[in-house]
């Protein structure tokens, strides 16, 4: 197990975003961008993949102890802090009031109604194009 999978179960684990990542990083004042966050939790065989160094999940992980618990002169409740992470997080449920929300001001498109098919009328004004004509598939007939 290397940091990427180290760094990649933490952050699924506690539901961290990149700007919250960033966030915890420059709690211990180390700046990292949220491009370099994606290339590091991209699969090992893109081009873009960067190996997460010692340096990066070190000071991740300091900050993460001052985010979750906070300092000496403030301490934090880590279970209140993950709890309003998870609060933050709202799951979408797929209703049809969130649908026409998405949609905005846009009406549903009416399609005109149309005649009930009717099989008598459609032969008597079929015009036929082509004469009629057997076709035997490439066979040659017997002589």
């Amino acid at each position: 197990m290397n940091n990427n999978d180290i760094f990649k179960k933490l952050r699924v684990a506690l539901q961290l975003r990149d700007d919250q990542i960033i966030e915890i990083c420059e709690l211990v004042d180390f700046r990292v961008s949220k491009g370099e966050i994606g290339n590091i939790f991209r699969s090992e065989d893109h081009a873009d993949f960067m190996p997460c160094g010692d340096q990066i999940l070190r000071n991740f992980l300091n900050g993460l102890v001052i985010y979750l618990r906070g300092t000496k002169e403030n301490p934090k409740n880590p279970m209140e802090v993950l709890k309003k992470n998870k609060a933050e997080i709202k799951p979408f449920v797929a209703t049809p009031k969130s649908f026409d929300e998405n949609r905005g001001e846009q009406k549903p498109k009416t399609t005109p109604k149309k005649k009930p098919f009717n099989s008598k009328d459609q032969r008597s004004t079929k015009i036929q194009v082509v004469e009629k004509v057997k076709f035997n598939n490439g066979k040659q007939k017997k002589k």
